[in-house]
């Protein structure tokens, strides 16, 4: 007999999960498909190597939405609550970034990056307003284009007029019009551009660092357990409500019957359900799980054109000790550690990219999660975790051993300069480009927030025009993953508008 039900979700990413929760609270029968044998896709605690634990994705939280964890009911205790920001120095002399504090040689511009800083983070509160909403449409949403306008009007006057004025702005020009220290410069940049195909100078590279602020007020935090932490919890409370998770079950395919969905199969069985919602990324859903053949050709081309591969290698080390640096302290391994010596060595960095090359000087963002939480390595022992930047996924010649091995030699030489001895601590090391991150969690491209977050790929144009409310082009499908508005990034934004979305739509008819 075939089973029946209100809704199913596939894959259980913490967007998936956080979906299937908010159907589930409004009585809702939800199964929920994961092809992996444990929940939260790239949102995972991994061990790589005996006894190590490392954060395989996303490292770190800086965007996780309070407002969606108490509408769901699900808490996560943090070892580290804000993490402050070390830019590392070859000569130990580092800028150091807690809030609006700055120490170090930056300490003098400590009050323009203040000001700086609370611009942003007041623009990005008015963003994170239109993050936790569907965004609206272009053809008479008039309800949700109010509701925009106002929030601007509120902004008053002079955020207003900064706000329109940086949403095209490039990084690198807005820093060097500020601040004159390389590190100081950098530490912005970076933000501005981790996890993307951009670089400080270009086009909007604003807009995506105050998406990085948006979510926790600007917070950065490390959660007790890792990142996985996150969406064991999310899964328990998603059982706890009812929902049926099943993990190591891949879906072969969405069925459509009739011009709309009516269920998946997987494995050989078929689930049955009006309401079909893929936390995969789009490219994934309509070419793979769909076929294009359901499609009209205008959408299917936007889907083709959508930007979503790759520039982002992850490096997990495991190491006999804390590594040697001139001028840390303890304490400082319990931050943000960013390798970026100005923010034209962090465009020097992309532009190799740009050709299907990695950069001979990667810049990175370190944390050492065992320094902070000692469940994630032996005593004694210690794991780092670095995002390179730019790692394409595209490689000219493509991610061969040799390619693979000259990138990691790059990368422990890189990290050398700034801590000597870190080649002879390493017990075991693992590297993760694009590629394996396509082939491990089954994102198109590799890509970690299922596509670029840029101008032409934001709010109204998320994943493409005409598909940015969640709901797709084919009755009963939905998308509820990083590549629907907000975006990518750990913060369950995503998938409980989805949820909400088709909630309010069901109430409708």
């Amino acid at each position: 007999m075939t089973e029946r039900y209100d809704a199913i979700v596939i894959g259980a990413g913490h967007n998936g999960l956080v979906c299937a929760i908010r159907l589930a609270q409004s009585g809702k029968r939800v199964l929920l498909l994961e092809a992996a044998n444990r929940v939260g896709g790239l949102a995972v605690t991994e061990e790589f190597h005996d006894g190590f634990w490392v954060s395989t994705g996303a490292q770190l939280l800086h965007q996780l939405q309070p407002a969606v964890m108490k509408a769901i009911g699900v808490r996560v205790p943090s070892v580290v609550e804000r993490m402050a920001t070390v830019v590392l120095a070859e000569d130990g002399d580092h800028v150091r970034l807690l809030d609006n504090d700055v120490s170090g040689p930056a300490s003098g511009e400590a009050a323009a990056f203040a000001e700086f800083r609370q611009l942003g983070l007041r623009l990005a509160r008015f963003l994170n307003q239109q993050f936790l909403r569907r965004p609206p449409r272009f053809d008479g949403d008039t309800r949700r284009l109010a509701r925009l306008g106002l929030g601007l009007r509120l902004l008053g006057k002079a955020d207003m007029r900064e706000l329109l004025r940086l949403v095209g702005q490039n990084m690198h020009d807005e820093v060097n019009a500020r601040f004159s220290h390389p590190l100081l410069k950098a530490a912005i940049c970076l933000d501005a551009v981790t996890g993307t195909h951009t670089g400080p100078r270009s086009p909007g590279s604003v807009v995506t660092w105050l998406h990085r602020l948006a979510g926790q007020d600007g917070a950065v935090s490390q959660p007790a357990g890792g990142v996985g932490a996150v969406s064991e919890a999310l899964a328990a409370r998603a059982v706890k409500l009812g929902v049926e998770l099943r993990t190591g079950q891949p879906v072969d395919r969405i069925v459509v019957d009739n011009g709309r969905v009516a269920g998946v199969e997987s494995g050989g069985e078929r689930f049955e359900s009006w309401t079909v919602i893929s936390n995969a990324d789009p490219k994934t859903t309509v070419q793979r799980l769909v076929g294009e053949r359901h499609f009209e050709t205008p959408y299917l081309k936007r889907i083709h054109h959508y930007r979503s591969d790759g520039n982002v290698a992850k490096l997990h080390l495991a190491l006999d000790g804390l590594p040697e640096a001139a001028g840390l302290d303890d304490t400082d391994f319990q931050s943000r550690l960013l390798i970026a010596p100005g923010e034209d060595a962090i465009e020097a960095a992309f532009n190799p990219a740009k050709y299907g090359e990695f950069s001979a000087d990667p810049v990175m963002e370190i944390s050492l999660p065992s320094a902070a939480d000692d469940r994630c390595a032996p005593e004694g022992q210690h794991v780092l975790s670095a995002i390179v930047q730019y790692a394409p996924y595209r490689l000219a010649g493509g991610w061969t051993d040799d390619a693979r091995d000259r990138y990691t030699d790059l990368c422990l030489q890189t990290l050398s300069r700034y801590f000597p001895d870190i080649s002879r601590r390493v017990v075991a090391l693992e590297l993760m480009t694009p590629v394996d991150i396509e082939h491990r969690f089954g994102v198109y491209g590799g890509h970690w927030h299922h596509g670029e977050i840029g101008l032409d790929q934001f709010m109204f144009t998320r994943p493409v025009v005409g598909a940015s409310q969640y709901r797709q082009p084919l009755d009963g499908l939905w998308l509820c993953g990083a590549g629907t508005h907000p975006g990518g990034g750990v913060s369950g934004a995503p998938g409980y508008n989805a949820a909400e979305a088709i909630l309010e739509l069901e109430q409708r008819r």
